[in-house]
């Protein structure tokens, strides 16, 4: 168990993890949904879990905040185990699930008093709070207009409002962008920093989209088919896969291609996706000159050339076999050929 510690008047004191999971598993009749997960959450950190739909997600963050108990395995947030201390855990945390729990007939405002109420937050205490977390984020305009009116990422931004209206150590978001367009996700990105930057929450959201994960986490758990794949920062993750990536339109004739290039000095891992190959080696540009050379002694006219640095995309493809969003068997699964 990692543990953080700061120094204050030559004294030790030990902090833990916000989150920490370990073989955490919840089987549903004869389907393994969440499969021995392990992973720890940092305090103050923004963490995205990051993978296609249907790939255990939701449930792992159900049975992190209490509402589905682990078949196996434990695990413990802001210090409480969920098994053994559920009720310490839910005051210590805010969830905002994927769909709105807001009362689309109440005032933004009246949703805050509401919910100061259900939580026995005393009334002074909760003015203060509603003022900030209505600063915080953009709606102190229209605390007094029916939800019914606001825009979707409004709506969104509102429940994230009311999820931290009792400060919690720890905020779940499952989610939180899905169905918004770009701009208003960009705007709930800086939102969910500022939150990060003056209330010093953790941050534990669940996400498929890459840009997402890439933009807002400082780290990022990669799950598939509910395992846990990899653990990491995404800068870090794609640096760690190194080669440049070479993806070339070859037509019909990909095949063929790819069948020589699996044999060729200096390039690495070849894979195929709908008639496009990609091609993992160090310096890609130095490697085109010989990839059209190789073209040319087997006929094949290469249609498009181009390298760039791996992406967070190429880092899932590498560790689940697929793009996210796709399942294993679909067509559009990227094929190992070395």
């Amino acid at each position: 168990m990692r543990r953080h510690r700061f120094i204050i008047w030559n004294a030790t004191i030990p902090v833990l993890n916000a989150i920490e999971a370990v073989s955490l598993t919840k089987i549903f009749g004869n389907t393994k949904s969440v499969d021995g997960a392990t992973f720890e959450v940092e305090e103050s950190e923004i963490f995205g879990f990051l993978g296609s739909n249907g790939a255990g997600k939701s449930t792992t963050m159900m049975m992190l905040t209490t509402l589905l108990k682990p078949t196996a395995g434990r695990a413990t947030v802001a210090g409480h185990d969920v098994t053994e201390s559920p009720s310490r855990v839910r005051k210590n945390i805010g969830y905002v699930q994927q769909e709105s729990a807001i009362d689309e007939y109440l005032t933004g405002r009246e949703n805050l008093i509401l919910q100061s109420k259900l939580s026995h937050i005393e009334r002074d205490s909760a003015n203060r709070r509603m003022d900030e977390l209505l600063e915080a984020t953009g709606l102190s305009e229209w605390q007094d207009d029916q939800v019914v009116t606001y825009s979707g990422g409004m709506k969104k931004r509102m429940d994230i409002a009311c999820g931290l209206l009792h400060r919690p150590q720890v905020l779940f978001l499952d989610e939180p962008t899905v169905g918004l367009d770009i701009q208003t996700r960009r705007r709930i990105w800086d939102q969910v920093r500022q939150i990060r930057s003056e209330y010093g929450t953790t941050i534990f959201l669940s996400t498929h989209y890459m840009e997402e994960a890439d933009m807002l986490c400082d780290r990022v758990c990669i799950i598939d088919r509910g395992s846990v794949k990899t653990v990491g920062s995404p800068g870090t993750m794609k640096e760690r896969l190194g080669r440049d990536l070479i993806r070339i339109d070859a037509g019909d004739d990909s095949q063929v291609l790819a069948s020589t290039l699996t044999n060729t000095e200096g390039l690495g891992q070849v894979e195929m996706a709908d008639g496009h190959l990609t091609v993992h080696a160090y310096d890609g540009a130095e490697h085109i000159p010989e990839i059209f050379r190789i073209a040319g002694e087997l006929s094949v006219r290469i249609r498009s050339i181009s390298t760039t640095r791996p992406t967070l995309d190429d880092v899932f493809i590498s560790h689940v076999g697929h793009q996210i969003g796709d399942h294993a068997e679909s067509g559009g699964r990227r094929r190992r050929l070395w």
